[in-house]
């Protein structure tokens, strides 16, 4: 497989109240490949949606270098990394942050409104509807958020994530407003789209079932990843 994401040596830190700088990642070094998926685990507050706002180029670090397929991202410009957000990542948060007053199929085809895609392997609203269809909301098309239940709500979310077809989907919490029996059902689906779309899937959670449905699990701990141990 080849190598899609890298971080070498990545280090973010912020300011508390009293304007004191506090280091929240310390060198965070990882690689994922193509088609693989990962689960990044660890304590509240220890920095985990922080580094997915940085590979997810939301934020830029302090120190380090993050490289996707190859190129470092330290160099580029504001609009640039708006660019590739919009053709290389995905995203799912905890919320699904669907627009109310617009029907699943408008929400799943938003993304594709900024253009800049590039070539296409079908067409945004075919795929819209392949999609949909696959993650059981084909009957749902022309039905609004509100209409919908959570776990559909958030299966419409992944959706519009992949729409424009990323090699990398980025997961913060995603099952976290979810109960149990929804959470199981989006983490099966999330792990059956990472192998049927061959995107790579990087995950970030509190949920030990949802990290155990993944590849390989990683714990950030002291601002460090580093492999899990026992989930139990």
């Amino acid at each position: 497989m080849s190598l899609l994401l890298e971080l070498k040596g990545v280090r973010k830190q912020y300011a508390d109240a009293d304007g004191a700088h506090i280091e929240i990642l310390r060198g965070v070094d990882l690689q994922v490949a193509a088609g693989e998926s990962v689960a990044i685990i660890g304590a509240s507050g220890c920095g985990k949606s922080t580094l997915l706002n940085l590979i997810g180029t939301l934020d830029r670090p302090d120190a380090g270098e993050i490289l996707l397929n190859g190129k470092s991202l330290a160099a580029a410009t504001d609009g640039e990394l708006a660019d590739l957000r919009s053709r290389e990542i995905g995203f799912v948060f905890q919320l699904h942050h669907l627009l109310p007053q617009c029907t699943v199929l408008e929400n799943v085809l938003i993304p594709t409104l900024a253009g800049g895609r590039g070539k296409r392997s079908e067409p945004a609203p075919e795929r819209a509807r392949r999609l949909l269809e696959r993650v059981g909301l084909g009957h749902r098309l022309t039905h609004r958020p509100g209409q919908l239940s959570g776990g559909e709500r958030q299966r419409a979310a992944v959706v519009r994530a992949l729409i424009n077809e990323p090699p990398l989907l980025l997961a913060d919490e995603p099952t976290g407003a979810l109960d149990r029996n929804s959470g199981d059902n989006l983490a099966r689906l999330l792990v059956e789209l990472n192998r049927e779309e061959a995107v790579s899937l990087l995950v970030v959670t509190h949920s030990l079932p949802l990290a155990r449905t993944m590849g390989r699990v990683l714990e950030l701990a002291d601002g460090r990843l580093i492999p899990a141990e026992d989930l139990g």
